[in-house]
């Protein structure tokens, strides 16, 4: 995680989007998603949904993908044609865990500024509640043609809306938005039969190339302070090892504001040895690790951020590892691509 060139320098400064990524989403004078946002051959864009119970012993996360950026299919297809790989990955963490991620083909999406369909499943918005009609199958190593079914609602009713959206790698190629930093979620999800509510969150990237070219590595996460506002941790490092470090306060009425970066604190290694680090000011430790793949980790973590213990959601990508061909390959077992709108 080296030089953290362009990060924010002045604590709770007012944050514009960058110069070079300026918003699209709100274009027309709208908040939310915009399903209908164009994606350009060789790029990508992710609606990505996360949530943790009250009760501290559930999570999940959602993305819907257009040019979807861990599909093998898209790699080796040259990446021509992101609307031909599109997919909704499903992942429902607690006593047991829950993954679905299907790919499939153009013939099998729908979407408008407010609906995304692809398959059985779907999202649509309302202006502040986002419903998605979940309905897969998960995939088990070694046979993912066979899973069991996934199927029932999930709700996201946002507390926050905001517009803020920003470059997060210094030519502007790639860029996120924190579409509702604070939502509450229910989950009502008949097989398997798992229900739930707690605090949630909605953003959505996009980029006009893949992760790994832009990319070596990012660690990210999104804390709820106790008086229901948004922290944000993003630490980027390209490949010329130049980094982006955003540490950011999302207030309740969407507004964005720099604070000054915590110490950097490695965490446990996964697995599969992925490193991994956050930020904080006191001690950070893994709580729950949810995710853990050879390119890629997930987990809630308990941090110190802004004079908060606190809870966080963290995640970090290794681009490297995800350029190598053999990872590509051994994620054929868990993402399998489907024709037809099954």
């Amino acid at each position: 995680m080296s030089g953290a060139r362009g990060a924010p320098t002045s604590p709770d400064a007012p944050l514009d989007a960058a110069p070079d990524a300026p918003p699209d989403a709100p274009l027309d004078g709208t908040l939310g998603p915009r399903f209908d946002g164009s994606v350009p051959a060789g790029g990508y864009r992710w609606w990505y949904i996360d949530a943790l119970s009250d009760d501290g012993r559930h999570g999940l996360t959602v993305i819907a993908f257009v040019g979807s950026v861990f599909s093998p299919y898209y790699a080796w297809a040259g990446h021509a044609e992101p609307e031909d790989h599109v997919c909704i990955n499903v992942a429902l963490y607690g006593p047991r865990h829950h993954w679905a991620m299907t790919e499939r083909g153009r013939d099998a999406l729908e979407r408008d500024a407010t609906h995304f369909r692809v398959g059985p499943s779907r999202l649509s918005w309302d202006g502040t509640r986002l419903t998605l009609e979940i309905d897969e199958r998960s995939t088990p190593f070694p046979r993912p043609q066979r899973g069991y079914p996934m199927r029932g609602r999930i709700t996201l009713e946002a507390e926050t809306l905001a517009t803020a959206r920003m470059a997060i790698d210094h030519a502007g190629l790639h860029r996120w938005q924190p579409l509702a930093p604070a939502a509450r979620v229910e989950v009502a999800m008949d097989t398997p039969d798992v229900r739930w509510s707690g605090h949630g969150y909605l953003d959505t990237n996009d980029g006009d190339e893949m992760l790994e070219q832009g990319f070596r590595r990012w660690d990210w996460s999104r804390a709820r302070m106790a008086d229901g506002t948004t922290a944000i941790l993003y630490d980027c490092t390209e490949h010329d090892d130049t980094g982006r470090t955003l540490a950011l306060h999302i207030d309740h009425d969407g507004s964005v504001a720099a604070f000054e970066p915590p110490p950097l604190q490695r965490l446990p290694r996964g697995w599969w040895g992925v490193s991994r680090a956050t930020r904080a000011d006191g001690e950070a430790r893994i709580a729950h690790a949810f995710e853990d793949a050879p390119f890629y980790t997930r987990a809630a973590i308990d941090t110190v951020l802004r004079g908060e213990r606190v809870t966080a959601v963290h995640e970090t990508f290794d681009g490297k590892r995800f350029a190598n061909g053999v990872i590509k390959w051994m994620l054929t077992m868990r993402m399998p691509r489907r024709t037809g709108l099954r």
